[in-house]
């Protein structure tokens, strides 16, 4: 999986999501050279849920069937 920065230029690569403990984490490399490993806590999760309305909801549930 990669993300994508505001000009398009690739961010992230994702390679790895694992379960360690209680938190989710996200393995890959930064601009396709660093190695970086970042942690997800349950405290940081929900604070992002909290960032979520009932349209963006919809909209990443219908955005793997989206044209690219």
């Amino acid at each position: 999986m990669k993300i994508y920065s505001a000009d398009k230029s690739e961010l992230m690569t994702i390679s790895k999501i694992e379960r360690k403990g209680d938190d989710l984490v996200l393995k890959g490399k930064v601009f396709g050279t660093m190695p970086m490993t970042a942690r997800l806590t349950p405290e940081e999760a929900r604070a992002a849920l909290k960032l979520l309305t009932p349209k963006l909801i919809f909209f990443l549930l219908t955005l793997p069937f989206r044209k690219g």
